[in-house]
């Protein structure tokens, strides 16, 4: 392989380019530093758990004396399954068959190329069409691409995609949305005057009487998140009448593991569906990698971003499938692109294509029955402990908000001692909800295990 992705230049080329961008001296780098708003790389990556300390690793060590040393260190961290956790928040431990790892370790799609030459990446293209026909059925849209980065980043394309449909410069967006979501999408709009008005709740569903006054002429896109960030079922059904008399947009930003029990998106009038499909087999990791989902209605198909798998035949007839529609600034002119998302994560993609496989329909059903049930449960028994109130009463699907008379941070760290990893404590995004936290419960927490976590919460209270 000798050229770049999109054919422009040798990979040579590319290195020696790039390296004349690295900041040869202290001074470069301190002015880099400062134009991103930092001191020094230590304020940069201060959030990441870096270990400062030394590892006092003897030299001269042989192979399996370094493993050996490795295991003994890792044997020290805290995590699943020596750990029972309760987090979500838009990362969900979710049990994944040992075939989906199996499958996506193959050289066929580990280190797979980017298919440009179809007539060498069936295997891969074929893969990919699955993955669109299996995400076009789940959310009940015409038609999807073949991924993106993540969940945050596809609601934002769907927005850019609105405000260049409408030509209009205003947004609706849930204040229950997830805040990462928000961050990303006010970064995606923030140069082009975009105004993002937030749409209250009552009782952690949207204000749907704020919606009616507000969905007016002038707005793009009205864009709502089901299950919300509180893990609150919305009024899907109650937007698409709103947005079609204003001749808006309506986006729907979905969980796919819900879409087992709730109506999907295409079925509610929703033009674009997105999400993160995260949760289709792939481990929670440390924030990554991650599948965007991106679906439509056929009326958006010329203006989707990403990649797009087709269908056709060769010159023998035969069943064959190709790249097509892409509208990307690697195959046209750039001001006439509607995308410049130039990287898919396939390899996610095809673990999801393989989860959702072994799964079939009635697999998923039972799936999302399940975390309903269970989460549902957890909600009951929790909620019935003194100092222990549900934040809001509206239905919810495998999420839920609990404030305490206790201090979250106080109740985190104890529970921590106690094997249980707490709630998302989320005072810094809804300072109004007081010691408020989010809990999750999916299909891998057994009776016993929430049992357990009702009694050990009820003792450090």
């Amino acid at each position: 392989m000798t050229n770049a992705g999109d054919g422009s230049a040798p990979f040579s080329c590319i290195i020696s380019n790039t390296m004349d961008f690295t900041p040869h001296t202290e001074a470069e780098r301190k002015e880099m530093l400062a134009d991103i708003g930092v001191s020094s790389f230590k304020e940069l990556v201060k959030n990441l758990p870096i270990m400062e300390e030394d590892l006092k690793i003897p030299s001269g060590l042989s192979e399996g004396e370094m493993v050996r040393l490795g295991h003994e260190l890792g044997s020290k961290n805290q995590a699943a399954p020596r750990l029972s956790s309760y987090l979500g928040a838009g990362a969900y431990e979710h049990f994944s068959p040992a075939a989906v790892s199996a499958l996506m370790s193959r050289g066929e799609f580990l280190t797979s190329y980017t298919p440009y030459q179809p007539e060498v990446s069936q295997g891969t293209l074929q893969t990919l069409y699955e993955f669109q026909s299996m995400i076009c059925d789940l959310t009940a849209m015409d038609v999807t691409n073949t991924g993106m980065y993540e969940g945050a980043s596809a609601l934002a394309e769907a927005v850019l995609l609105a405000l260049r449909e409408t030509g209009r410069k205003k947004v609706l967006i849930p204040r229950s949305l997830h805040p990462d979501y928000k961050t990303v999408l006010s970064t995606y709009t923030s140069e082009s005057g975009t105004q993002l008005i937030e749409i209250p709740f009552k009782d952690g569903q949207l204000d749907l009487g704020f919606v009616a006054k507000n969905l007016t002429s002038e707005v793009a896109a009205v864009v709502i998140q089901n299950p919300n960030f509180f893990g609150i079922v919305e009024p899907a059904e109650a937007i698409a009448p709103l947005a079609q008399a204003a001749s808006a947009l309506y986006i729907a930003s979905v969980n796919p593991i819900s879409l087992g029990l709730l109506t999907p998106p295409g079925e509610y009038g929703a033009d674009i569906a997105v999400g993160e499909g995260q949760s289709l087999g792939i481990a929670p990791g440390f924030g990554g990698p991650y599948l965007g989902l991106f679906a439509c209605k056929t009326k958006w198909l010329r203006k989707m971003p990403g990649r797009l798998v087709g269908q056709t035949v060769d010159v023998d007839g035969r069943r064959a499938f190709v790249l097509t529609l892409q509208a990307r600034e690697q195959h046209i002119r750039r001001e006439k692109a509607t995308s410049n998302v130039c990287t898919t994560t396939a390899l996610i993609a095809a673990g999801s294509t393989f989860y959702m496989s072994l799964l079939g329909k009635q697999g998923l059903r039972d799936l999302a029955y399940q975390n309903l049930a269970k989460a549902r449960y957890a909600f009951d028994q929790l909620t019935q402990i003194p100092g222990v109130r549900a934040a809001f009463k509206a239905p919810i699907f495998n999420e839920f908000v609990l404030q305490t008379t206790t201090p979250v941070e106080t109740l985190q760290q104890r529970l921590l001692e106690c094997g249980v990893v707490a709630g998302l404590p989320i005072k810094k995004w809804y300072p109004e909800l007081e010691n408020a936290s989010l809990w999750c419960v999916t299909e891998t927490k057994t009776k016993a295990d929430i049992d357990f976590l009702v009694k050990t919460l009820r003792g450090v209270l």
